[in-house]
């Protein structure tokens, strides 16, 4: 029985672009049920599924999976040959302990600076507090990077789940022109050029509604 997984639009929705994100880099196969996030109904179309009312959910037969970290410690169980995390003991005890991290912190930046793929890149002036955030990701990219990140442009080399709980901040650090370390920009540089995302954004710059909450420009909203 095929995978489903139940995401929101793909302009604004960071937490559905991360199990996405890792099933499509690492070869899951799955079918995609995208319910927009300004329907009427969007709540009851996701609770038929999920009770936490929320995307993304996995359905995997009898199993169904909420949370994004959720859905990839699912995953990794599921497919242990797709390597969702490294398959060194410290690296990947480090990788889950980042993801988790990402998961849970952060939401200083995330709430001055939504994921908007179809903003053009202008900075933006941003609170101490996301300021703060964002050099704590730069330390941790920059630390896993250093100690891990051999043989690959990811955070462990090779592109694994962390990279998918990472990526919709990569995003947020480009579309509002946030100044990071020359490590940090580079690993930006290679979320954005991974072909699963590439083909996410494609489809998200297609969409047509529009989140006032998540148009910093509102009520303007710019498209590039």
């Amino acid at each position: 029985m095929a995978l489903k997984l139940i995401i929101g639009n793909k302009n604004y929705s960071s937490w559905s672009l991360r199990p996405w994100l890792a099933m499509t880099a690492l070869g899951i196969p799955f079918e995609e049920i995208l319910v927009p996030l300004d329907a009427p109904d969007f709540k009851d179309r996701v609770r038929a599924h999920s009770p936490a009312g929320k995307v993304p959910v996995l359905i995997d037969g009898e199993a169904v999976v909420w949370e994004s970290i959720a859905i990839l410690e699912h995953l990794a169980e599921r497919f242990p040959e797709k390597n969702v995390w490294p398959s060194e003991p410290v690296a990947r005890a480090h990788a889950r302990s980042l993801a988790t991290e990402m998961h849970g912190g952060f939401g200083a930046l995330r709430s001055v600076a939504p994921m908007n793929l179809w903003r053009p890149v202008e900075p933006r002036t941003l609170p101490e507090a996301a300021l703060k955030d964002v050099r704590v990701l730069v330390r941790r990219w920059g630390e896993a990077r250093r100690r891990f990140g051999e043989g690959g442009d990811f955070l462990f080399g090779a592109f694994s789940g962390a990279d998918a709980m990472y990526a919709p901040v990569a995003t947020r650090i480009r579309t509002y022109a946030i100044e990071v370390d020359e490590v940090a920009a580079a690993y930006v540089e290679a979320i954005h050029a991974h072909p699963a995302f590439v083909a996410w954004k494609e489809e998200g710059l297609k969409e047509t509604g529009v989140l006032p909450e998540d148009e910093v420009d509102w009520p303007t909203v710019k498209r590039v």
